[in-house]
């Protein structure tokens, strides 16, 4: 009888709905791996007109599947009149979006003081 090893998963794409926005949160190795999530995170935050918040704070590796994603949402998003900003991401990831002429095409969140002031 053999053992089979189960991967622990080293990223993931998951949506939270809070307050009149859509959450899409991407942490850790975001790759190809992550095609399913990434499809059924698409349609949940697209299933409603709320804007669209991408979470990247906690990506630390970012492919071209994984660029992909971001771009087809910011794409998809813009089409049904959905706003999409993109939150604390990697610098790998404005590095890849400056690469390919996207840099601009996606708006950065303001993040909050981490003593809790907000900024305007």
């Amino acid at each position: 009888m053999g053992l089979i090893e189960q991967a622990e998963a080293t990223g993931g794409i998951d949506v939270v709905s809070s307050g009149g926005r859509t959450c899409v949160r991407m942490w850790g190795e975001v790759d190809g791996g992550l095609r399913d999530q990434a499809s059924a995170s698409m349609a949940l935050a697209l299933a409603t007109t709320d804007p669209v918040v991408v979470d990247a704070t906690d990506v630390r590796f970012i492919d071209s599947s994984g660029l992909a994603f971001i771009l087809q949402l910011h794409l998809a998003a813009a089409e049904s009149g959905q706003a999409v900003t993109l939150r604390d991401p990697h610098r790998a990831v404005l590095e890849l979006l400056e690469m390919i002429g996207m840099g601009e095409a996606i708006l950065l969140e303001d993040v909050a003081p981490a003593d809790g002031a907000t900024t305007s």
